[in-house]
């Protein structure tokens, strides 16, 4: 009996990883009938991971209203895993969507995603998966910080609204009589550092609403807040990889929850013993709406490419479309790889075709190896 391990991220916008990972079981029961499928829906630390986390390991989905990213209320789900650790993604309180298309990227606020953090402490939970993915935010975690109790001050010790507008101002920081004692690991999907070429304005700020004239000054300014962390606090946060993740707040979870960043599709195959499966797997299929040369920085494909490359075992890549730069994953254990169609297409005409496109593609590519 084969054993097949369907591992793929989800197709943003379209389709969740697990009604991925069902429609190619479909496909693979038809061709395969005494096929063994282990369906392992993915997230790298983005949309998906709370799901992902939950359906894999089990536990208890939760919710609290917080501060969204517009300074309104929001609910934002969590969960709790049976170990008693908590998972949250900080899309979930300050995340792109909550914008409703109405994008402010000097004030969208991450306040929310310190609140939860807070309450989640407050539940007796000791260590933290927090997800970076899908952020609305340029603030380097300043709103978050806020709400854990830090208070930034400006040059004459006025008190300076903890939003992305104000970074440069900063120039003390108040730390709070005491932090959340929760241990935190942040998921992280990207390599990024704070500042510079590829920092967090420059590469990410534009999707955030970042016009051309504006990435030059808030490179400067986070450039700024990150001095004055070090001043401070005496953390270098500007050039660790993963420091620009979700505007910066990469950088505010090392310096205001003395956190960690690892590559989150590292931390979600861990969690399940990937590298245990892949003992005894025969073929492993992964995939993401768009494979590129991005893919290559902590995404899912690549992550679950290497673990089964180092196994041994042949992998493939069923993808919503291609970009530059995919004929890299070639060179991190994706055998080959394959697209439903042509980039740039309309979102609207994606989600009506794209589970057709997925099984159509599926039936065409799989033959081959099964």
């Amino acid at each position: 009996m084969k054993r097949i391990i369907i591992a793929p991220d989800s197709f943003k916008g379209t389709l969740e990883a697990a009604q991925v990972c069902d429609i190619i079981a479909g496909e693979v029961k038809k061709l395969c009938r005494d096929a063994e499928i282990l369906c392992i829906p993915m997230s790298d630390g983005g949309e998906g991971m709370c799901s992902s986390y939950l359906s894999l390991i089990g536990g208890e989905r939760r919710s609290l209203r917080v501060t969204g990213p517009k300074g309104t209320p929001v609910e934002a789900e969590f969960g709790i895993l049976p170990d008693g650790c908590a998972v949250m993604e900080m899309a979930a309180c300050a995340g792109l969507p909550l914008m409703d298309g109405e994008l402010e990227p000097l004030r969208a606020t991450t306040y929310g995603v310190g609140e939860l953090i807070e309450h989640i402490a407050s539940l007796g939970c000791e260590k933290l998966l927090l997800g970076l993915g899908g952020s609305a935010t340029n603030d380097c975690g300043i709103g978050m910080a806020a709400a854990l109790g830090y208070r930034f001050l400006d040059a004459v010790g006025r008190e300076v609204a903890p939003l992305a507008e104000n970074l440069g101002k900063v120039e003390k920081i108040i730390l709070p009589a005491a932090l959340p004692d929760i241990q935190v690991r942040a998921a992280c999907d990207v390599d990024n550092p704070l500042c510079g070429e590829r920092g967090a304005a420059a590469v990410f700020g534009p999707q955030k609403g970042l016009r051309p004239e504006q990435i030059g000054p808030h490179d400067m300014a986070m450039a700024h807040f990150a001095q004055v962390i070090k001043r401070e606090q005496g953390r270098d946060v500007a050039e660790l990889p993963g420091a620009g993740a979700a505007g910066g707040l990469g950088a505010g979870v090392l310096a205001f929850l003395n956190g960690e960043l690892r590559p989150g599709i590292e931390l979600l195959l861990d969690s399940v013993g990937f590298d245990e499966l892949l003992d005894t797997a025969e073929l492993v299929i992964t995939g993401e709406g768009r494979l590129d040369g991005q893919s290559m920085a902590g995404k899912v494909p690549v992550g679950v490419s290497r673990r089964a490359k180092a196994k041994a075992v042949p992998c493939i890549a069923l993808a919503g479309c291609l970009g530059q730069g995919a004929e890299l994953c070639l060179e991190e254990g994706i055998s080959a790889y394959y697209a439903c169609g042509p980039a740039g297409r309309d979102m609207d005409e994606l989600r009506r075709c794209c589970r057709r496109e997925l099984a159509e593609l599926a039936a065409k590519v799989l033959p081959e190896y099964l």
